[in-house]
């Protein structure tokens, strides 16, 4: 019987190498990868591809803001709760382990690496309470951490694991050498929780109603945000590919103007009220190419209706006091 395992896989060199190393040894390894609002899976499946390496494609979005509201372990420099996000991930990889009747999973943690999350008490915290303790095999630096049952059991050889630590890619990229890897992203994250002005959007949000949905994370990721008093959060696109985004992201519900003579960014206010016409119709001409100083038609719709307003552009320290 053959044996196999599951990597968590981010696509970056630590998850490369993680898997041909395991892979080394004849273990059926298949990939498994995340997205939520904040991150998504561009990286894992190019990757994947350029591995041949089967990936699946979750979405924990529910989960995670489960987790997001209220980490175990706090944040890091901005909303990034790394390890309590490590600990869900590696709970829903066991789980799938379970399911598929896998041997053992495996990361590209690196000992060391991270000073927050891959030191070796918080890999420890993260693995017990994750539930699946001595299942998670970290290949790059396995000599250097206690064996896990499947390398008690001879499923894996320990001796041709490695003992890599500290922060320094050095020695990952002389193995990337060996195995022939030339093409492999920078170490940088993709995590909009990293992100210090998508995180303040992202704490007006969570402070503003409980009544949120999935739609109203992601539209923190375009246009430039404002929170008018009286009329709420209103989103003006920043160019033809923000103005897309919204539009596909609007709902009957939302109020969306756009300039009727001239060009100009698409504006959308979730939910609309009947607060938000006027600011958001002035905030549409402040970022057009109307006239400076003149009155301009804006074009709003809400629920099904029309109406077109003429207004002046609000003045720049209003709108700057508006945004978030």
């Amino acid at each position: 019987m053959s044996i196999k395992a599951i990597a968590l896989f981010s696509g970056g060199l630590d998850s490369i190498l993680a898997v041909r190393l395991v892979r080394e040894q004849g273990v059926d390894i298949a990939g498994l990868t995340f997205t939520t609002p904040f991150f998504n899976a561009h990286k894992a499946r190019t990757a994947a591809e350029q591995i041949r390496l089967p990936l699946t494609v979750e979405d924990i979005t529910g989960e995670h803001l489960q987790m997001l509201k209220s980490p175990r372990y706090g944040y890091g420099k901005n909303m990034n709760p790394c390890i309590d996000c490590h600990t869900l991930m590696l709970k829903i990889a066991g789980r799938k382990m379970e399911q598929t009747g896998a041997d053992f999973l495996v990361t590209g943690e690196v000992l060391g690496q991270r000073p927050m999350s891959q030191t070796r008490q918080s890999l420890r915290v993260v693995a017990k309470n994750s539930g699946y303790a001595d299942d998670i095999l970290r290949p790059l630096s396995a000599q250097l951490l206690d064996p896990i049952q499947a390398e008690r059991e001879g499923k894996i050889d320990r001796s041709r694991l490695l003992a890599i630590s500290g922060r320094g890619r050095k020695e990952q990229m002389r193995l990337a050498e060996t195995f022939g890897i030339s093409h492999y992203p920078p170490p940088a994250g993709g995590c909009l929780l990293t992100d210090p002005i998508f995180v303040k959007r992202l704490r007006d949000l969570m402070s503003h109603g409980e009544d949120r949905g999935i739609r109203d994370y992601e539209l923190l990721k375009y246009g430039r945000h404002f929170r008018v008093p009286e009329a709420g959060k209103i989103i003006v696109g920043r160019n033809q590919a923000d103005n897309e985004a919204l539009r596909g992201l609007a709902t009957e519900d939302d109020l969306v103007c756009q300039m009727a003579d001239f060009p100009g960014p698409l504006v959308l206010t979730p939910g609309g009220r009947d607060a938000s016409a006027a600011p958001a119709a002035s905030l549409c001409v402040r970022y057009s190419d109307a006239p400076a100083g003149a009155e301009a038609r804006v074009t709003c719709r809400h629920r099904g209706k029309a109406a077109i307003l003429t207004v002046r552009a609000v003045s720049p320290d209003e709108s700057e006091s508006w945004m978030i």
